[in-house]
Order: C-alpha cells, then structure tokens, then sequence
C-alpha cells in the first residue's frame, strides 16, 4: 500500500462512518491513525536536550533538574490534522522524564497538561515526578507546551486600535485582526488532541495516560472521545462541564462561583480568626465593611482582589494572604495616589505578627503586580487622549482556544442581560466582567460525544467551592461521561487537587494508575483539610450526602450578602471603577 493510500485511508477511518445494512449495529470507529496523517514527520529525528523553563523561578528549576531523565526537545507536527499533507508545520516543545523502573512495573508514559487555555505544560513532566513519587516509579511523566503556548509556535495577533472607546467597537476590532492570521484557525483543542496522540507516537507507546487539570480536563475529554482505544489512565481534576459541546456554560458559572467562594468560606474563615485580623466575627458585618470601603467597584479594591485575593481561591493554604486584605482593605481610610494607598496597605499587611515567609513573598510579589496594573491604566488613559491609530499585538491563545471550541451566544443583548444579572447575582466579581471575545467570534467546531461503547473509565475530582470549574460542572461531566468516578472534596475550594495528601483523595487515585479499578460507587465524598492555621475542617456551603455535595450557586449566604450590597448601593451613587490593568482572565 502506497504512503498516500494509507493517509487516504486513515483520514477516511477518522470522519466517516461504515455504511451497513438495514437492522446491522454500528461498529465503533477506529482511532484516527496520527502516524499515517503525520507521514514523513513520523520519523523525524528528535534531539533531546537539557530543558529550559522561561518564567520559572530558579530554584524550582534546579528541583526539576534533579528528576532522572528529564530532557527537552522540540518536535514538529502538522500545522492543520485534517489536511496534513499541505505541507505546513508548527513546533511543539515536549520535555520527558525517565523515572519508572523497567520492566512488567512500569506502566508506560502519562501527559500533564495544567490548564488554561494557554497555560505552558513544560515542566509540569518533572513537576508532577515530584509530586507524585507513587506514580512516577511507574510513569515516565511527560510535559508539552501545547500548539500556540510558551515555547511551542505561538499564536501572536495584532489589530489596529480603534479610535473609539466603545467596548462592542474594540472586540469586534480585536477578533478581525486575530482571524487574518493564517494560524489562528489551527489553535483549538481538537488540533491539540491530535498532536498529544502523535507526541505519544513518537515516543513509541501503544497507549497514553494523561493527568489535566481545569481547562486540562476539557483537552483530556476531547483526546479520549476522539482516541478511546489508546487511553490507559486519565484523571480529570477540577473538571470544566464536559457534558456541555462549547466552553461557555463553565465560563458563565464562574464568576459566581467566585461570589460564591468570597461569601461561603473566605470571610467566615476572617470571622473565626478576629483574633489576628480583628475585622469583627460576623462574616456579614465583615462583607458590609468591605462593600463599604468600596469592594470591588472602587480599583483598589479591584486590585487587592485581583493580586491577593483571586489566587488564594486558587490555593487555599494562602487564605491568611487573602484575609488579611480584605481585612486591612475594609478597616483602612488612606489619602493619597492609588499607589500610595496600596503602598500603606502592604505595609499594614506585612507587619501582621505571625506572618510567613512564604506569605511575606507572596504579598510582595502581588504589590508589584498591582503596581504594575496602576502603571498599565495610567499608559492606557495617556493613549486614550491620542488621535493616531495605533496595532497593538497579543498573547491569544487563550481566547482562541475558548472561543474556537465550540460556538458561543453571538446575541449581544444577551451579554448585556447577563453582565446586568451579575451585578445582581455576583457583586462581588462583576465589576471585572465584560462580554467575551467570544460573543464575537463564529466557529464551526463542536466538542465530538462519547461512544457508549468504546470510552474509557476515567476519574474526576473536585471541590466543593472551586471558584474557577464550579463543582457543578464536576458533576455534570461524571454524568456526562459513560463510566465516569468523581471524588468530591467537601468544605474545599482550592482549584487543582491531586495530590491532596489525605488517604481519602489519593488512594483511589493512584490505585486507580496502578490497577485500572476506579471506586465502585459513582460519587465518593472525602473531607477538606483545616484551612492555614485552623486544627479542624469547618462545615460551609452545602453538605455531603451519598459522595456527593448538595449545594446551591446562590446558597442562603450569598443572597443575604447581596442583599447587603444592594441596600448599600441603592443609598449612595458609587460608580462602578474602571477596571483598565486587571487580569483578563481572573
């Protein structure tokens, strides 16, 4: 059979299904062939090389460096899957590890994708070796920079800079210029998917197994509805709602899951500690100190969520960072710049006794942030005021990948409602929310349903108050998905669980790796560890019952803190802060 004749074949085997006769069962489909489309790239010669990992500080880069085997290369693969013959390639940039013993015990490789879109994969090979010692005697643990990120081709777009100021002017601007770039197209998940299956060809494994976290949880969905056949183990941590075809559901029910967060266990966990924070022990008298300072309508506030609150609903263990912002932020009445009062604020943060180290860095690093977006809004209002049009470039890989999934809602009265509805619904976090690039952006793509018949059993883990995948989508992607486990974490809200350190947690995981046997129950519900300083697990937000948490996005909590927000809102005339300089994607 010719070279062309097997692509043909396996392209055909990929999109088409087997004509059969009347009252015939359909067979599963086979896996697209990678290696045939790939063709000649399937034997490129790779040079493995000593890694490198911009933006990772040097001490954790010198951890990495002592995991056995760790060694980076950059490999090419066919820019678009379903017309590899064009002859056009990008880079992907893929680091290994050698760690598993040889032999009937190892279990063969296991890729780590930590979320995003966009976020860089690279050392998460080593870092996951690290984290994971258990599994890592059996998994060569295996990194990537995926199509569009890091060190990989990246997707750069550029538009020119309209001479207005209008929000629905500029993201019309922004999506133009982003889809004249040829590359555009080819960044999305099913194209990724496509390039994990050929990473795993070129390394010489039948089978994959693969660990994805937030967004990760989505590529991994993608990879084992598209190659069901060549999946080992898959963990889906911090699930996005994979039972959903497109990304926007998960990004709808985040912000007020971040509301939801705020309210149900960060401000009682500064009630319980009045003792350090001294902000009062009634978490609804603390909320009513914080709206009244301003909370997020005011940019100060906005910038202390941003840089020290919002990633602590990330990681738990920072929530002594996190309180102890919202804290000084609702007691303090400073004069002075913007700058100035963050200047005051770290400082009173910063002389708290007690603190860490670790959170003394921390709380320096978010200062410089939040500097930096004080330096940000000021060039944005110099530019504002100038006539010339102006291209500006941007990392979009992100919203590429989000916005090319699956298609969004494009009926902008529907943002408008929905940005109204937070305001009622999620005071907290709309101030930073605008309509998505994605209102704007038409694709054709779909994430493809799991065959019954043919996906593999994976395993979901999530936490009850996870502010970033609500656990509702958790839930929703157990169901979704045939044969699916999911561990609920309750009274836990950090994003990204695995490992935990609790027997509850990790043991069914890594029996699962080991073994292939998943819990015999659908749901298993295991505790949260105390929170930092704290010796016991305090209940919040909803309950657990039968492996499962039962808790409301507006919970009893959240609508008496809205309330609050709405009684103080309708007595004065704040207007809501330009949130020019903060995180697009927070």
């Amino acid at each position: 059979m010719t070279k062309t004749l097997r692509v043909a074949l396996a392209g055909a085997l990929a999109v088409s299904a087997i004509a059969l006769a009347p009252g015939a069962q359909a067979a599963p489909k086979a896996d697209p062939d990678t290696a045939a489309l790939a063709g000649a790239l399937t034997t490129q010669a790779i040079t493995w090389e000593e890694c490198t990992f911009p933006g990772v500080a040097e001490e954790t880069v010198a951890r990495f460096k002592t995991v056995k085997g760790l060694a980076c290369a950059t490999v090419k693969v066919p820019r678009d899957w379903h017309n590899p013959q064009d002859g056009n390639t990008i880079d992907l940039r893929v680091s290994k590890t050698e760690t598993a013993y040889k032999g009937t015990a190892r279990q063969g490789i296991a890729l780590v994708n930590p979320g995003g879109p966009g976020g860089s994969g690279l050392p998460w090979g080593a870092a996951m070796a690290l984290r994971a010692p258990v599994l890592a005697s059996q998994y060569d643990f295996i990194g990537f920079d995926p199509r569009g990120v890091g060190l990989s081709t990246p997707l750069k777009c550029s538009y020119t800079v309209p001479g207005s100021t209008d929000e629905d002017v500029l993201n019309r601007a922004k999506v133009a210029g982003c889809l004249e770039n040829p590359l555009t197209q080819f960044i999305t998940t099913e194209q990724t998917a496509y390039d994990m299956d050929f990473i795993r060809v070129l390394l010489g494994e039948k089978k994959t197994s693969y660990i994805g976290y937030s967004y990760g949880t989505w590529l991994g969905t993608w990879y084992a509805t598209v190659f069901p056949g060549k999946v080992h183990r898959f963990l889906l941590d911090s699930a996005v709602d994979a039972s959903q075809t497109t990304l926007e559901e998960t990004w709808d029910l985040q912000p007020r899951s971040r509301d939801r967060q705020f309210q149900e266990a960060l401000l009682p966990y500064v009630a319980r500690n009045n003792a350090i924070y001294e902000a009062g022990t009634d978490p609804f008298e603390i909320r009513k100190k914080w709206e009244q300072a301003g909370g997020t309508r005011d940019f100060l506030g906005q910038l202390f969520t941003a840089w020290f609150i919002i990633p602590a609903m990330y990681d738990t263990t920072q929530y002594e960072v996190a309180a102890s912002a919202v804290a000084t932020v609702a007691g303090t009445v400073t004069e002075g710049t913007t700058a100035e009062r963050v200047e005051a604020i770290v400082a009173k943060m910063l002389a708290r006794p007690g603190l860490s180290p670790e959170n003394a860095e921390f709380i320096k690093k978010a200062k410089a942030n939040a500097l930096a977006a004080i330096e940000k809004k000021e060039r944005v209002a110099v530019k504002s005021t100038t006539a010339a049009a102006e291209v500006e470039t941007w990392d979009a890989t992100f919203e590429a990948i989000r916005c090319q999934d699956g298609q969004w809602n494009q009926n902008l009265q529907y943002w408008h409602y929905w940005k109204a509805d937070l305001t009622v619904n999620a005071p907290f976090i709309a101030p930073f929310m605008s309509t998505p690039l994605c209102a704007y952006w038409p694709t054709k793509n779909s994430k493809p349903t799991p065959d019954k018949k043919t996906f593999p059993r994976v395993l979901v883990a999530q936490s009850e108050l996870d502010a970033a995948t609500p656990y509702e989508g958790g839930v929703s992607t157990t169901k979704a998905l045939p044969g699916a486990k999911l561990i609920s974490v309750d009274n836990e809200g950090s994003h990204g669980l695995f490992p935990y350190n609790t027997d509850c947690v990790d043991d069914p995981i890594t029996f699962y790796f080991q073994t292939g046997a998943t819990p015999r129950k659908q749901f298993t519900g295991c505790q949260a560890l105390p929170l930092p300083g704290e010796t016991e697990t305090f209940q919040v937000g909803g309950t657990l019952s039968n492996g499962k948490v039962k808790i409301k996005m507006i919970t009893p909590a959240v609508k008496k803190a809205n309330k609050i927000v709405k009684d103080l809102l309708s007595s004065s005339s704040t207007a809501q802060a330009d949130e020019s300089g903060m995180p697009a994607n927070i």
